[in-house]
């Protein structure tokens, strides 16, 4: 395995995400995929077409609502990267669970990060994803290209993360994921 693949297994190993839970039974799991592409790690994000029923065109990690029959957050993220990008679960190693996030739409979301050293070729489900950016992973940590705002979000004032890495920000969930997922890693790895 790759050092910056083994460097996120050891961050990841032996820790206890923290769990939220929602009385309203609102879960979710994204994927938060590493590609390996000329020996450095790309993080996978989806930008959403504008026909999903959430987070129309947000750039996002491929995931979505648990499923009654998904046996685990790992096998919805899984499944979520299958059906939106057509990656199976056999070219996804787990490395282990961020901590769940609670977002303004009323959805706990658990993040699963998943390494793929060898990228199959995509094939996106025109339904939900508009496009597939591979970013290297290494643009979220630096620090000119992390900002904060205020917004209004579902009538409350929320500090929110954007990373600009690409010609839209990454922002919301998805920043807010990246963000704990590098900040655990420089505590971790620096």
């Amino acid at each position: 395995m790759p050092a910056v693949f083994n460097d996120i297994v050891r961050a990841l190993e032996g820790r206890t995400p923290a769990v939220l839970h929602d009385a309203e039974g609102h879960r979710a799991c994204v994927l938060v995929p590493l590609v390996l592409c000329g020996g450095e790690a790309h993080l996978l994000l989806t930008k959403r077409t504008d026909r999903v029923e959430h987070h129309k065109g947000q750039i996002s990690f491929p995931g979505g609502m648990v499923d009654d029959g998904d046996a685990s957050a790992r096998h919805t993220a899984l499944r979520e990267l299958e059906e939106e990008v057509g990656i199976p679960a056999t070219a996804v190693r787990i490395a282990g669970q961020l901590d769940d996030i609670h977002i303004p739409s009323g959805f706990v979301v658990t993040p699963v990060v998943g390494l793929i050293e060898h990228l199959p070729e995509p094939r996106v489900n025109p339904d939900e994803v508009a496009e597939v950016l591979l970013i290297p992973f290494a643009k979220f940590f630096d620090p000119a290209l992390r900002r904060t705002e205020w917004r209004n979000l579902k009538g409350m004032r929320r500090q929110v993360y954007l990373y600009d890495v690409w010609r839209e920000p990454v922002w919301g969930a998805t920043a807010h994921i990246i963000k704990q997922f590098t900040d655990l890693l420089a505590r971790n790895t620096g």
